[in-house]
């Protein structure tokens, strides 16, 4: 289903929901209308506004893309781990292994056979899961975060989309803007 969904989308639309930039084709009937009333400075305005707001929104998922390419590969060496347990968990030999105490500094372990195993899920909460529920556990969250930042990152490409077209509207709009005072200027 996820796939399906990926493919109606296209790179007109957001996951996110993010508005559409209007690109303005014809600039002398976009002026015209009654609520921007050949207000050019305020058209821009407006739009410099609707700029800005795409540039936070911009901030968000890059931070999002970011938390979700670290929680990958940890996600990635968990389930590693899971599964050679589930591959011992019937022998009398212990698994030797490396964990991450803190940044940058590993240590030894010996794990011996078990049937269980803890997993953080966060906020300070750890629960013990039998092995076949920890792989389904982080199998299921390892697909999520992958499906997840591959929604972000379309997002993304759609966002520095809709900037563009902002910026190109807004500079549209200025030189309809010194074209009409040039005009004015050299009728006057």
């Amino acid at each position: 289903m996820a796939g399906e969904e990926a493919k109606n989308r296209d790179e007109n639309t957001s996951f996110s929901g993010i508005p559409e930039a209007q690109f303005i084709e014809d600039v002398d009937l976009y002026m015209s209308k009654e609520e921007n009333g050949s207000n050019a400075q305020a058209v821009i305005r407006k739009l410099d506004e609707q700029l800005n707001k795409y540039k936070f929104m911009e901030v968000h998922l890059q931070s999002r893309r970011k938390k979700l390419k670290s929680q990958i590969p940890d996600i990635k060496s968990s389930l590693e781990i899971v599964k050679e347990m589930k591959v011992r968990k019937d022998s009398s030999k212990d698994i030797d292994t490396h964990y991450l105490l803190s940044d940058q500094i590993y240590m030894k372990a010996k794990i011996p056979p078990t049937e269980k195993v803890c997993l953080w899920l966060g906020a300070n909460v750890m629960l013990e899961y039998g092995l076949e529920d920890a792989e389904g556990l982080l199998s299921k969250n390892l697909s999520n975060a992958t499906k997840n930042l591959s929604q972000v990152e379309h997002d993304l490409d759609f966002l520095r989309n809709q900037c563009t077209t902002t910026e190109v509207t807004m500079a549209r709009v200025y030189n309809w803007d010194v074209k009409r005072r040039r005009a004015a200027k050299a009728s006057a």
